[in-house]
């Protein structure tokens, strides 16, 4: 047996493989891991409480050869809003979807595991549309993950000044002035929330709510920005509600 290491972190999916359940962890110290636990859908068993997905708290496990097995765990979050709430679970399975595609064992996963847990938080008080918490979240991530499209300047001459036209081609904003390729006109609101969510605090990340047509626009644009920066068609996006 390895060393007790305690992490942090949420299970991002489980799947029960013999006496033992598979998961897969973002943590903060370790990046995603993949960790077995004996026994846990056993009632008895300490570790009954992870057996679902998007379980929040510290976990003790311990390192093998090619995956970590858990001892212990205390959770502090099981987000019952969300799971009570189908349409939630929806989204909360599509974002663990991306944060898994993303995560890699042993690297820094602090921020992706802090948005991942304030985008269940926004999904579980309703204050502002699941589809808007979608598109927040996918920007955000992928800026995290430094494939930020540009939204602050005009791709073809540098200014800053009446950006209104997104491109998938150059992957970034053009201003009135220039030509985009394959552009989408914008509204300058909807520029501002496409700024506003690279650069937000993660505390006012979620809290603000547009007009029905800024939101149409925001899905628009984050549509062909998920398509060029994830080279994988995510499979809980088709379980999504609309």
């Amino acid at each position: 047996m390895g060393d007790i290491t305690e992490v942090t972190g949420m299970i991002l999916s489980s799947m029960p493989v013999g006496e033992f359940d598979r998961r897969v962890l973002l943590t903060k110290e370790r990046g995603k891991i993949s960790a077995f636990a004996k026994g846990a859908r056993k009632p008895n068993s300490p570790l009954v409480g992870i057996t679902r997905a998007f379980v929040f708290g510290t976990f003790q496990v311990y390192e093998g050869r090619t995956s970590y097995t858990i001892r212990q765990a205390s959770i502090t979050h099981y987000f019952e809003a969300v799971i009570s709430d189908l349409d939630a679970v929806c989204y909360a399975c599509y974002f663990a979807e991306i944060a898994d595609y993303y995560g890699r064992e042993n690297l820094d996963a602090a921020g992706m595991l802090n948005l991942l847990y304030v985008s269940l938080k926004a999904l579980a008080n309703k204050k502002i549309p699941d589809t808007l918490i979608k598109c927040i979240f996918e920007l955000r991530m992928i800026a995290l993950n430094g494939e930020c499209p540009e939204v602050f300047a005009c791709k073809n001459c540098g200014g800053t000044q009446d950006l209104d036209t997104y491109s998938m081609t150059a992957d970034g904003i053009y201003c009135h002035a220039c030509h985009a390729p394959d552009g989408i006109q914008l509204e300058e609101s909807t520029v501002y929330t496409l700024q506003y969510i690279v650069t937000a605090p993660l505390e006012k990340l979620y809290t603000f709510t547009v007009s029905e047509n800024v939101l149409t626009e925001l899905k628009m644009v984050l549509k062909r920005i998920c398509a060029k920066h994830l080279d994988k068609q995510m499979k809980s996006e088709a379980m999504l509600p609309g």
